[in-house]
């Protein structure tokens, strides 16, 4: 499903990424572990299109992604939850998800509202919420709702934040 190899990614002069490889099939979660800095979220934001490789292969489904835009990989399948939760404080819980709505794809998972406010609950709770008046939590909630509106096939999730709001 999602193969990167030899991936080589800087900063300017700073060099990030060498030589970052690994793969993930359908089915299979994978994570990234290691200390700040050690280039987790580079990783990411180089698989999705948002930092520039300087040298390595992507391939999403058998397709080389490799210099796409992130907007049309998101469009071939590839979610992403960026650890700083880029909601739309302006907007209510039901409008920040209608904006990630995207049709069902072939082979994904079908998510609705009424799915997501199963899995996220609180959610459910404040549908007419504007997103400006929930705790970090809630946002990061939302971020994840709203990429899987999109449908995706996969998805990249930045945890880090998520993980130490919730206590985990």
């Amino acid at each position: 499903m999602l193969e990167v190899s030899g991936l080589n990614a800087a900063y300017g002069r700073a060099r990030i990424l060498f030589d970052v490889a690994f793969e993930a099939r359908a089915g299979e979660v994978a994570v990234l572990l290691g200390r700040n800095g050690a280039g987790k979220s580079t990783t990411l934001k180089s698989i999705i299109g948002l930092v520039r490789l300087q040298s390595g292969a992507v391939r999403f489904a058998g397709r080389p992604i490799h210099g796409l835009q992130p907007h049309q990989i998101a469009r071939l399948g590839l979610g992403y939850v960026p650890e700083d939760r880029r909601i739309f404080t302006d907007l209510t819980v039901m409008e920040n998800l209608e904006v990630g709505r995207q049709p069902p794809r072939e082979g994904a998972p079908r998510w609705t509202p009424e799915t997501l406010f199963e899995l996220f609950p609180n959610l459910g709770r404040m549908r007419s919420r504007l997103g400006a008046r929930m705790s970090g939590g809630e946002q990061q909630m939302l971020t994840i709702a709203r990429t899987l509106m999109g449908n995706p096939r996969a998805i990249l999730l930045e945890m880090e934040s998520f993980l130490q709001e919730s206590g985990r």
